[in-house]
Formats: C-alpha cells, structure tokens, sequence
C-alpha cells in the first residue's frame, strides 16, 4: 500500500504541470474566439491551482493497475469514478460546468472514458494475443 500511495505521488508530480499549460491553451483559444475578454486574479489563481491538482490525481490514479489482486474492470471502474469526481468537482468550483448540465458533463464523460479505456484494451490484448502466439509457435 505504501509503495503504491508513493507511486501516486511520483506519477502525479510528474504531470501536474499539464493542468495549467492544458489550461493557458483554452484561454487562450477563448480569448481568440472572443469569448473571454478578461480573467480575474482570481480566476487565475483558482484555475492554475485547480488544474494542477486535476492533473495531479488524473496521472496518478493510474497506479491502480498495479494492484495485482484486484481484477482491471475494477481497476477501470474505480479510476472512472476517481476521474468522474476530480473533474466534476473541480468544474463545478470553477464554474466551467453549470449544476443544471452536469447530466451533459456526464454523459461526455462517460462516452469519452469508455472510448479511451475501450482502444487501450483492445491495443493491449492484441500486444498480448500476438505475444502468445509467437511463444506458442515456438
């Protein structure tokens, strides 16, 4: 447990700084859109710091497929509900998705994370199968 909390740490460290250059690039997009004009100290502050921690847990959740006990479709079930509340939370304290479309929020989410985790299973076991079939043909 203790090597696996400080392997959350590690990974999660390592890409925090994604949160805020992730978050510069939207702003910036609005801004050239026309759509956000200005941004309070505030608002800065809370955006960069939000999305640090964001990344922060995103990278890091990852460390539950290390867990050799425990089966992927849990793994993949416990990272979505981590990931589900990280970044609904943080959307919300932002502002960036109003309560009355945390439905659209999640129905996005869900399509999105069932697409990734989807193409990296299927990535992974045909690694696997295609690994299989050379050491069976041996």
């Amino acid at each position: 447990m203790k090597r696996n909390f400080r392997h959350f740490c590690v990974r999660g460290a390592m890409y925090a700084w994604g949160g805020p250059v992730i978050l510069a690039v939207v702003w910036a997009a609005l801004q050239s859109a026309g759509t956000v004009t200005s941004l309070t100290v505030n608002q800065v502050v809370l955006g960069i710091v939000t999305t640090t921690v964001m990344a922060f847990i995103a990278a890091g959740i990852s460390v539950i497929y290390q867990i050799e006990n425990l089966p992927k479709v849990m793994a993949g079930l416990i990272q979505m509900a981590v990931l589900y509340i990280d970044y609904l939370g943080f959307y919300l304290l932002n502002g960036w998705v109003p309560l009355s479309r945390v439905w659209v929020f999640t129905l996005i989410f869900l399509g999105v994370f069932v697409v990734i985790w989807l193409s990296v299973y299927v990535s992974v076991k045909r690694k696997t199968d295609k690994m299989n079939q050379m050491l069976k043909n041996e």
